[in-house]
């Protein structure tokens, strides 16, 4: 799409607009990981979200988007109220700049996702793009942690998802060709260079055909289950526990869950065995993309999905089936679904030799299940790429 064609389209100008891009993310370990201060891993991929914009003097904002209708139209002079659609997000940005920052221009812009919505941390991608352009015609500067960290206030206390920091953070921190390894308890990472014993790869992305939404789903209640078994565990253990809020399974050692897990209800012990299983796999996954173990990379994304169906207990029943054919399909060295499981896309590291070989298999098997996804299905290949400049 020509986004500059579709800018000046709708606002009938002829002015050169301004543009911020943002890379989509991937995450093939450390699922469920992030909001309870565990390890993480993730790319930044060669696909994600572009906003372009010009800025307004009067403070009024005005927004079309090409993945979805209508438009969004409010004042950054005034408390934005919420319409639950996708307009909330540039008023989720505007809001979070506002608390630390002097904000007087509003802005008229065009944005565009270049894929399906759902898993690639695209609600994420949407609100960095935004902060970056709002801070481009307030004249802000951010670092990268400020960014993530404005990101996150916008997503927790406007759009009330509890959401971990990882999706901003292989947005921001990520490097071409580079496996980033993050631990969000003191947000120190580092970037793992591809490995010259690393066979060829690319990543493929599977949309489901149905789109995702976090809201309304149990998504909340998942981060809420785990946190309670935090406290709970630290309570049995006579551990300090403080606040509900501020319980995290970071704090809990896997010997204090291991003594007391039959005292807690099963679905918090699965929540919890998701936890410690993750924090081991992220290691274990560097480890072989450090070393070019390309096979045992794929073995541990696939142990992941595996534990983020049957311990946290999500992945709608079509990226259930997505898991399954990818599993046993030629040419894929590991999958899972991709971000929270609510329907949306899939993500496997494959051998692009049998790139062919896969989609075939992938879009016939699963259509086999799901007909009526035929005209929204879709398979892209990607490669990794550095996160949104700064």
């Amino acid at each position: 799409m020509d986004i500059s064609a579709e800018f000046k389209k709708k606002f009938n100008t002829e002015a050169e607009p301004l543009s911020v891009y943002c890379p989509y993310r991937i995450a093939p370990v450390g699922a469920h990981s992030d909001y309870q201060h565990g390890l993480i891993s993730g790319f930044a991929i060669d696909q994600g979200v572009e906003i372009k914009f010009l800025p307004t003097d009067n403070g009024e904002v005005e927004i079309y988007s090409g993945n979805f209708e209508g438009k969004t139209e409010f004042s950054v002079y005034e408390l934005p109220q919420r319409a639950f659609d996708w307009g909330d997000f540039p008023k989720a940005a505007f809001v979070s700049l506002k608390r630390k920052h002097r904000i007087d221009k509003g802005l008229k812009g065009y944005i565009y996702g270049s894929l399906p919505v759902g898993g690639l941390s695209s609600s994420a991608a949407v609100l960095i793009a935004y902060i970056r352009a709002i801070c481009t015609i307030n004249d802000i500067t951010l670092t990268r942690a400020e960014i993530i960290d404005f990101a996150l206030y916008a997503e927790h206390d406007y759009l009330e998802m509890n959401v971990g920091k990882m999706d901003q953070s292989c947005e921001v921190y990520s490097k071409k060709d580079h496996l980033l390894f993050l631990d969000t308890l003191d947000d120190s990472y580092k970037l793992i260079p591809t490995s010259e014993n690393m066979p060829p790869y690319e990543f493929a992305v599977i949309f489901s055909g149905k789109e995702r939404k976090l809201a309304n789903t149990a998504f909340n209640s998942r981060v809420d289950e785990a946190k309670a078994a935090a406290y709970a565990l630290r309570a049995f253990a006579d551990i300090p526990y403080g606040s509900f809020k501020d319980s995290y399974m970071r704090d809990v050692p896997r010997e204090v869950f291991d003594k007391y897990k039959d005292q807690i209800p099963a679905a918090w012990r699965r929540r919890a065995e998701h936890f410690y299983g993750e924090f081991e796999r992220v290691q274990r996954g560097a480890k072989a993309w450090a070393e070019g173990d390309i096979v045992e990379f794929g073995k541990v994304m696939f142990e992941s999905g595996y534990s983020s169906i049957y311990n946290w207990e999500t992945g709608s029943p079509e990226l259930q089936t997505l898991y399954d054919i990818m599993k046993r399909t030629d040419g894929v060295y590991g999958g899972r679904f991709s971000g929270a499981g609510f329907n949306g896309s899939s993500i496997a590291l494959i051998d692009p030799a049998k790139r062919e070989q896969v989609e075939k298999t992938l879009r016939e098997e699963y259509l086999k299940v799901y007909p009526q996804y035929a005209n929204e299905f879709s398979i892209h290949f990607c490669k990794t790429a550095d996160g949104v400049e700064v």
